[in-house]
């Protein structure tokens, strides 16, 4: 299974934007795969954010972050991008990509027990 590498965060103040990356390692292709965005603040429950399809041609997002998070691929298909604006301080959480090979229905969901192959994470910290 691919293994995925989140890179991009950082610290940013209110109203700034960032966009994170995820790669499959090593040549690894996401091709197949519906990818999900997730993050996880301390104490809190990993949430779901943003999600394409395996065909890369739907995205949901949820209802938390829709209308300043946009989830995107690049041709090749070897790096999925989280485009995040306006972003808050409550925001600041480690953020996670993973895969899926479940049927859309399901992995739209942003249920985590649907994804697997999390990559470590990286953390956005956003303060003024």
């Amino acid at each position: 299974q691919v293994q995925l590498v989140e890179s991009g965060g950082g610290f940013v103040q209110p109203g700034e934007s960032l966009t994170l990356s995820c790669a499959g390692s090593g040549e690894s292709n996401l091709d197949g795969y519906a990818v999900g965005w997730f993050r996880q603040a301390p104490g809190k429950e990993r949430e779901g954010l943003s999600c394409l399809s395996s065909t890369y041609t739907i995205t949901y997002n949820a209802n938390s972050v829709k209308g300043r998070f946009a989830a995107s691929v690049d041709g090749a298909k070897k790096t999925v991008y989280l485009q995040m604006n306006n972003l808050t301080p409550d925001d600041t959480a480690v953020y996670y990509c993973a895969t899926s090979t479940l049927p859309w229905r399901r992995a739209s969901t942003l249920t985590p027990s649907y994804f697997g192959s999390f990559g470590r994470g990286t953390q956005v910290t956003v303060s003024s």
